[in-house]
């Protein structure tokens, strides 16, 4: 037994050091590289921009108060359709007391000047009929009558308009009565029932109403970066994509290219615009943020290879094409148009070629 005990510690040492040596040899055996190849294809090559931003009414319309006052009702909501004069709003006027002091003295200096005016119009009339003055010399005193009652009337209808902000002499009521100026969809009313109002005047844009649009002329509005505005042209075709709208795909003609950048975040971003073609049963709400694939060029079913094959040299592509079990040599190409994961081939592979991947082994040949 105690002979058995070291021959089976000896023996061990001996198997280890044995496989040891063994697992060292088969470490040092480099295994051959087998390149993985991959042949052209048809395809459709399209190469596109993208253009970030945001789908609104071309044309939107900011409804203002005409007289400063308070909201008295509201006539309309957001989201509900409207047509050109539909009633938006009812404004009770708050006069200013400057304003209102001053058309209520000239209405009181207008009406003295008026009674002034008739007592000489009277006056003389009496004299005309005993035959002391003349027609002539009447029809002063006529004329200035008319005169005094023409300013009397504008004083008074000027105090109601600074008092109602409207004259029932001449029928206006429009200034306190807010109206729509075009016909489409209420999109926001920003004020409430009780709410101040200013009006609008040339030294005050005046309190916003209602913003009112046509939800069926929409177009996208968005940004593209200086590097690739130089390739758009207006009536270029478009791809939109919203966010909100999942599987859906929006086509659109690019209609406007800003001539100038902006600066945001230390790019130039240039601005464009493009028309939305309606599409039967889907509702674009304003302000939906999208982004707009601009389709600068493309080529239809031709041949064309994965960029990953190219290889390049003083800047000129060639790529390894199989000339027998995994021997390769090497082949100048010409190439078309490149959407960067897919390139146009135009001369110098046919459609069997069989194409080195570049820095492949065998465990990548299964995916080429």
């Amino acid at each position: 037994m105690k002979r058995v005990i070291p021959l089976l510690i000896v023996l061990f040492v001996l198997g280890a050091f044995v496989g040891t040596l063994w697992f060292l040899y088969q470490k040092s055996q480099e295994k051959p590289v087998v390149f993985a190849t991959q042949t052209p294809r048809i395809a459709d090559i399209v190469k596109k921009t993208v253009a970030t931003g945001a789908l609104v009414p071309r044309k939107e319309i900011e409804i203002k108060s005409r007289v400063q006052g308070i909201i008295d009702k509201l006539h309309v909501e957001p989201g509900q359709p409207i047509t050109k004069g539909d009633l938006i709003a009812d404004v009770s006027v708050v006069p200013r007391m400057v304003e209102l002091n001053q058309a209520d003295s000239r209405v009181k200096a207008a009406r003295i000047a008026f009674q002034n005016a008739k007592r000489e119009l009277d006056r003389h009339r009496s004299l005309f009929e005993k035959a002391v003055i003349s027609d002539a010399e009447l029809s002063k005193f006529q004329l200035e009558f008319e005169l005094k009652e023409q300013e009397l009337n504008a004083a008074v209808a000027n105090l109601q308009i600074v008092r109602e902000g409207a004259s029932r002499r001449v029928g206006q009521q429009a200034n306190t009565k807010v109206r729509s100026t075009v016909h489409g969809m209420v999109l926001d009313v920003p004020v409430k029932e009780g709410a101040s109002v200013i009006e609008s005047n040339s030294f005050n844009p005046g309190t916003t109403i209602a913003s009112v649009a046509d939800m069926n002329d929409m177009i996208f509005l968005g940004q593209v970066d200086e590097s690739e505005v130089g390739k758009l042209k207006e009536g270029m075709a478009i791809d939109i994509k919203v966010g909100a709208l999942e599987d859906e795909v929006l086509k659109g003609t690019l209609e406007y290219i800003a001539p100038k950048g902006t600066e945001s975040e230390g790019v130039i971003q240039f601005e464009v615009k493009a028309a939305i073609e309606p599409k039967q049963g889907v509702f674009i709400r304003a302000g939906y943020s999208a982004n707009a694939n601009i389709v600068i060029d493309r080529r239809d079913q031709v041949l064309a290879i994965s960029e990953q094959l190219l290889q390049f040299e003083d800047g000129k592509p060639y790529i390894e094409v199989e000339v027998a079990p995994q021997t390769f040599e090497r082949r100048n190409i010409d190439v078309g148009l490149s959407d960067g994961i897919t390139i146009e081939i135009l001369s110098g592979v046919e459609k069997d070629t069989k194409i080195k991947k570049p820095m492949s082994s065998a465990s990548d040949k299964k995916a080429g």
